[in-house]
Order: C-alpha cells, then sequence, then structure tokens
C-alpha cells in the first residue's frame, strides 16, 4: 500500500537553511518575515487520499474519450526522423499521475513513465514543494562554483544512498575523505544521462591522454573499452547515451571509429552477456602488450537491448576481474535508477562500481538533471572537463530531495508491486506460447519477449491504439530479441498492474487469433 507522507521545505532542508531564506526574501521584497515562514513550514501531502483514489478510478476509463479532440494543425520544425516518428494524436493536453489525455482526448496509460522520466507520475503532488520554494525566492540557477545550498544537501545524500547510509550516520564522512577505488564520495552535476556518461569515459581516458598534456598513467597504451555485447557478438547491446564516443560504443560513426582505431586511439571490444568466463578471458586478452582496458560499461537492464536482465553472480564476478585489472567500471543506471527501494539497482546485486550515471527517474521530470556518481580515486578532470552552465540548478535538486522522500518511506509498496507485476507478466507469456517465448527485465521495468518481431509489433500496435497503453515494441537494432518494453510508474497498485495485465490478456488473444489464422 503507498503512504502518504507529510513534507514541508523546513523538514527537507533544515530549519537553519530555510530561516536564512526568508530572511533574504524578505530584505529584497519588503515582505512579512513571518508570511514567508508559514510558506516554509506548510505542510504538504505528497500522495493525499484524493489523488490515490483518483489513480484506481481512471484506471477504468483508459482508452476513453474524456475530453474534446484538439484539433492540431502545428507540425512543428522537425528533422525528418522526428517528423518520422511523431504522433500528435497522443501527445499531452494534461496529465495527472500515471496518466495523460492526449490531443485525440483519450485517455493513455503511461505505460513506460514517459520514457522513464515520471517514477511518481504526472502532477505529483509532493512537488508542489517546488512552488513553495519560488514563492519563498529560492533561484533556480547557479553555476558550477556557486552550488547552492538544496544541491550540496543533495549531493552529500545521494551519496549517502549510493552507500546504504542515512545522511546523518557518521560513517558518511569518513567515506567522503576515502580515495579508493570503488567507493562513490564525489558528485558532478550535469544535466542529461548522455553528458554524465561522458563525463565517466572522460576520466576513464584521462589515464591515457590527460586534459591538459601532463604525464598520463597509462600514457602510450592503448585504451579499450569494454561493452556489452549484442547475440551476434557485436557490440549493439550496450547503450551509453548520445554522445559521439558513447555512440562509437554501440557501433555507429563506423568511418570514424575505424579511423580512431587504425590510429589505435581507442579501442571497443564487447563480452558475451552473462558469461563470467568470456568476460575473463576478454579481460586477459587486452590488457596484454600495448593495450589496456580503459573501463567496463554496462547497465543491469538492457532496456535498448531486449530488457536483458545481467545475472548478479555474472556482474560480482566481472567486478572482481576489473579490480584485479585496474579497471574502472560504469555502472549506467540512467534507466533503473529511482526505481528501487533503496534507489539504485546496483546496492541489490552487491556492485562497487567506480562510477555510476544518475538522472531521468530522480527529478521526475520536473527538470533535466542527471549525474555522476564516482570515486575520488578517479577525480581527474579541471573544472571545465565535465561541466554544464545549468548543471546545480537549486530547484532540480529540490525535485530530487522530494522523489527520494517519498521512495524511501515506500520501499515495500515498491518491492511488492513490481514483483506482483512481473510475476503476473510471465504467467501471461505461459498462456500464449504461440507468440510469447518468455519475460525479461525486472519489476516494472519487464518486457514481454515474442517469437517474432511481426507479433511484437502486432502486439504493441493492439495495445497503443485500441487501448492507450503506452508501451513499444523494440525492433531497432539487429539481432536484438523482439520485446514489448513498460516500465510502470512507482505509484503504479498491485489492483492498477492487475487492470493492465488483463489489457495485455485481450491483446495478446487477439494476436495469437491473428497468428493462428495466418498459419
Amino acid at each position: 500500500m503507498i503512504q502518504n507522507i507529510r513534507r514541508s521545505l523546513t523538514d527537507l532542508l533544515g530549519a537553519e537553511y530555510t530561516a536564512a531564506v526568508c530572511r533574504a526574501r524578505a530584505a529584497l521584497t519588503g515582505e512579512s518575515p513571518e508570511a514567508l515562514r508559514a510558506v516554509a513550514d506548510e505542510k504538504v501531502d505528497f500522495y493525499p487520499e484524493a489523488f490515490a483514489r483518483r489513480q484506481e478510478e481512471l484506471m477504468g476509463d483508459i482508452g476513453h474519450s474524456l475530453a474534446p479532440a484538439f484539433a492540431d494543425t502545428e507540425d512543428g520544425a522537425p528533422t525528418h526522423s522526428y517528423r518520422a516518428a511523431q504522433h500528435s494524436f497522443a501527445a499531452p493536453l494534461g496529465g495527472l499521475g500515471a496518466f495523460r489525455i492526449g490531443e485525440d482526448g483519450r485517455l493513455y496509460f503511461a505505460g513506460k513513465s514517459e520514457h522513464y522520466q515520471i517514477p511518481l507520475g504526472h502532477d505529483f503532488p509532493g512537488y508542489s514543494l517546488i512552488e513553495n520554494a519560488k514563492r519563498l525566492g529560492i533561484p533556480n540557477a547557479t553555476h558550477n562554483n556557486t552550488r547552492g545550498f538544496i544541491t550540496r544537501t543533495l549531493e552529500r545524500r545521494l551519496i549517502a544512498a549510493a552507500n546504504g547510509l542515512q545522511p546523518t550516520d557518521p560513517a558518511l564522512d569518513r567515506i567522503l575523505s576515502q580515495k579508493e577505488p570503488g567507493v562513490l564520495n564525489t558528485v558532478i552535476n550535469l544535466e542529461t544521462g548522455s553528458l554524465a556518461v561522458e563525463a565517466a569515459l572522460k576520466m576513464m581516458l584521462s589515464r591515457f591522454y590527460t586534459i591538459d598534456g601532463a604525464p598520463a598513467q597509462y600514457a602510450g597504451r592503448v585504451p579499450v573499452f569494454v561493452v556489452m555485447a549484442d547475440n551476434a557478438g557485436g557490440v549493439t547491446g550496450n547503450y551509453h547515451g548520445t554522445t559521439v564516443l558513447a555512440q562509437t560504443l554501440r557501433g555507429l560513426w563506423p568511418d570514424f571509429y575505424t579511423a580512431a582505431q587504425k590510429n589505435e586511439l581507442y579501442k571497443v571490444v564487447s563480452v558475451p552477456i552473462n558469461d563470467s568466463g568470456a568476460f575473463a578471458e576478454t579481460m586477459r586478452r587486452w590488457n596484454e602488450g600495448k593495450y589496456k582496458t580503459a573501463g567496463f560499461c554496462h547497465e543491469i537492464v538492457l532496456m535498448n537491448y531486449g530488457g536483458i536482465r545481467l545475472s548478479e553472480e555474472y556482474l560480482q564476478a566481472a567486478y572482481k576481474v576489473c579490480r584485479a585489472t585496474d579497471t574502472p567500471v560504469l555502472c549506467d543506471e540512467i534507466q533503473s535508477c529511482a526505481w528501487y527501494d533503496g534507489l539504485f539497482l546496483f546496492r541489490k546485486y552487491g556492485l562497487t562500481p567506480d562510477f555510476v550515471s544518475v538522472g531521468k527517474g530522480f527529478p521526475g521530470g520536473v527538470y533535466p538533471a542527471s549525474k555522476i556518481l564516482t570515486s575520488a580515486a578517479f577525480d581527474s578532470l579541471s573544472q571545465f572537463g565535465a561541466l554544464v552552465t545549468n548543471g546545480q540548478e537549486e530547484l532540480a535538486s529540490l525535485a530530487y530531495l522530494v522523489t527520494m522522500e517519498f521512495i524511501g518511506a515506500n520501499g515495500a509498496h515498491i518491492e511488492a508491486a513490481g514483483r506482483y507485476y512481473h510475476e503476473q507478466v510471465r504467467a501471461l507469456a505461459q498462456k500464449y506460447p504461440q507468440v510469447c517465448t518468455g519475460v525479461e527485465g525486472d519489476a516494472h521495468m519487464t518486457a514481454l519477449c515474442f517469437d517474432s518481431v511481426d507479433d511484437a509489433v502486432d502486439f504493441c500496435t493492439r495495445m497503443n491504439r485500441d487501448r492507450c497503453v503506452d508501451i513499444s515494441a523494440q525492433t531497432y537494432k539487429p539481432n536484438c530479441p523482439p520485446v514489448a518494453l513498460t516500465k510502470l510508474p512507482l505509484i503504479t497498485t498491485e489492483t492498477m498492474a492487475g487492470r493492465l495485465v488483463a489489457l495485455f490478456d485481450s491483446a495478446l488473444a487477439e494476436t495469437a487469433a491473428q497468428k493462428g489464422a495466418a498459419l
């Protein structure tokens, strides 16, 4: 059961800080300090009963027209690829929790949490604390050398959570002072997941080519990036963002990469999924002679490659090999962070990465705000080595804190609902063996696997077009298992998940019947 909590800005940020904010606002505007203090102390319901009740009610209206359609003729000015992918009928006119009303007036269920951005849904009541912060005049815009109190507070709380500690635990100060690999104690505030990963890749490269031309630890050796393979042994199984370097890790920019490899600037090699022996052999091969592994980059759930979940045993074994070969590890949690009790999936696996990229879910779709958590052992970039002007936004940091507070109070619900949903989809796959081959992923990030691309596309079309449930068929990568990807908002209850699975059931029945008729 989802627990409502009530918090004020003072609860989240402390009385000393909010008192200082109120004094500053009063000095700037002449407002009453007492009235400002009341805003700082106002407790907000994060999940009021009326909001919770409406979520359950709306579940029965998915696919129905709840508002007049918007006769939209605006095409914008997109690129060709964006225009080809556009579905304006489902673009949002409004949203509430796990739902949005599209421009066609119908009610849609955010079955992928608007591409992993809204773990707490649209218009989450707890984010009204951001409006209170605005009323107090807390500015959003700061810069790298004027990081505000909220951002500095968030940094400390993220490091505490990444190490399984409460922010008040005395052990946190000891962790913050350590310099060993595998101890996360440093934060770089960025805006997008791509930039967060890019910062990690830069720090890996800086052991071979330093940013300022100073001697590098592994100067003269060829850096080798290790990534997850696809089912054909290629490099398309991974996805770590849209910067040029990250895209070459998955096979894009082939001419550019071939030139870089020919000139021995760097190399990319892949390791088979969940094959510990092959991983160890790969690491042995590329730590000989002129080559040195620069880093191992992985997600835990490959949401851009069939939703495949890497096993705990595989990753734990891989981390041991990486530590023995002085190979830093990037755990890319852009898609999985904030979707678990404890916030991070790597902690459930018992892993000790050197870099963790986080974002998307933490700011709840309110602001773009991603970060790289790393070890002080790899703190090798200058202040301008990984920087965006807007990376330290105070209100974005407040959105993080609100999200973390709610998830921290609802760990039991998150675990139970995710487990229930995954089990129900697994049972459904077994019910339709003529089209389904099983499930992948984990908890809310469950992927339904299909026998063929055509079956996956047919099912997703029926869900999107006829039932207004936003899911997608993953068909754009070669050698990728055909799957339907889902990522339910954390505010989805077991009752809501059951109703959703019933919609899956009806669509699968139609897909199976059509396939049977075609045979």
